[in-house]
């Protein structure tokens, strides 16, 4: 099964801007939580600690794509390096804002531009892979391998920020934040080996080739709903955990869920598929809205863990072929403009789908807030239809 593994990180350069990307950008999974604790710890007020998580989030959303845009004319060293530093500085500004007392209006702007320069980390090592290997399977393989790792950081991102603000200091977990951001950017950048080469387009290269909009919409909508799912999923599983009174059991309950998609990921890249990646994204979308038709009606821990075991195997398959579709219907020029789109609708999805069902488990209850992320599932079955069966090359 590995040999396929072996393969494609065999390849000069490959496993050293891995790893770097791997510890690059832990931050997506830290810096939100981490400016919650760091705030609330700082001011005792949750409300002011969201706001601010919301500042950074959304000023990331909305410039994650132009920041894709700019890696493509400009090259990934030019632009993540200066985007790292920016970060650096940025949530550096914003620990200093809360720990001083500054005035809210300097955290906030500090915050909003830590997420408007966050490197797209995950964006820039997808399209480092499309550049390094020819082979559609080992693009696969290789993207196979991001999902796994992207699960990965948002296992022990949570986990150690929380950790290190608790049990360290409050500023310790959204400083440790900022040391991966901004060293993991300024390694991964310093790698020019492995580097796609810039596609500049002017007067005299001409107008830039369109974004395939019939595939990329769908796409959007597919990752965007899968947020919704995600975020949804996991604020329902911690109250569910709560009702049964195994509030404890949260964390094991979310970490089987995580573990069946780690699974499911390693095995799906070691694959030789046949089908094209957007006939495996249609069945990958089904196979995640009937992962969360059961958990409505079950009523034990026990019982809850096994079924999100084997539901979490639909996650990673479905993400590598989302983002293996977006590699294959993107002009070389524009693909880490086309990544930073799909990626930025599944962060987007996420912190509505957590509000939405907490105001369900909170009216409700937590089995009837299942029906949330089943919701969500089903709206990406339906946005996925829309995809042509022969979009994207048969196989990769």
């Amino acid at each position: 099964m590995f040999t396929s593994y072996a393969r494609v990180l065999g390849r000069p350069g490959a496993l050293r801007f891995s790893l770097t990307g791997m510890f690059a950008r832990l931050p997506i999974s830290m810096v939100g939580l981490g400016i919650v604790l760091l705030v609330e710890a700082s001011t005792g007020s949750y409300g002011l600690a969201g706001a601010v998580s919301a500042a950074y989030m959304l000023a990331n959303a909305l410039l994650a794509i132009a920041q894709g845009r700019l890696v493509d004319r400009l090259g990934q060293a030019r632009v993540l390096a200066a985007a790292s530093v920016v970060f650096g500085l940025a949530l550096t500004t914003l620990i200093w804002s809360v720990q001083a007392g500054w005035p809210v209006a300097a955290t906030y702007a500090a915050a909003a531009l830590a997420g408007a320069s966050l490197p797209q980390i995950g964006s820039c090592v997808r399209a480092r892979w499309s550049h390094v290997l020819d082979a559609p399977a080992d693009v696969q393989t290789a993207f196979a391998l991001e999902a796994v790792v992207d699960e990965a950081c948002f296992i022990l991102g949570p986990i150690l920020v929380t950790v290190l603000a608790t049990a360290v200091h409050p500023v310790a977990g959204l400083g440790s934040a900022m040391v991966f951001g901004t060293l993991g950017g300024l390694l991964f950048a310093s790698q020019r080996g492995t580097e796609p080469p810039p596609q500049p387009h002017d007067r005299h290269t001409g107008p830039r080739p369109p974004l395939p909009w019939r595939t990329l919409v769908p796409l959007a909508a597919v990752s965007a709903m899968l947020g919704v799912l995600f975020g949804a999923a996991e604020v329902t599983t911690i109250a569910f955990a709560d009702e049964q009174g195994s509030r404890a059991w949260a964390g094991p309950l979310l970490a089987l869920w995580a573990l069946g998609s780690l699974v499911a990921g390693v095995v799906s890249g070691a694959m030789i598929w046949r089908a094209g990646p957007a006939t495996r994204l249609k069945w990958g979308a089904f196979a995640m809205a009937a992962a969360m038709a059961p958990l409505p009606l079950v009523g034990s821990v026990p019982v809850m863990g096994l079924v999100l075991l084997v539901g979490g195997a639909a996650i990673a398959p479905t993400m590598i072929a989302t983002m293996s579709l977006t590699e294959a219907t993107m002009p070389r020029s524009r693909l880490t403009e086309g990544m930073s789109v799909v990626q930025t609708g599944l962060v987007a999805g996420v912190a509505p789908g957590a509000t939405l069902s907490g105001l369900v488990v909170d009216a409700v209850g937590a089995s009837t807030a299942y029906l949330v992320p089943l919701g969500a599932g089903l709206l990406a079955v339906l946005s996925a239809q829309t995809i042509t069966s022969g979009a994207g090359r048969a196989g990769s």
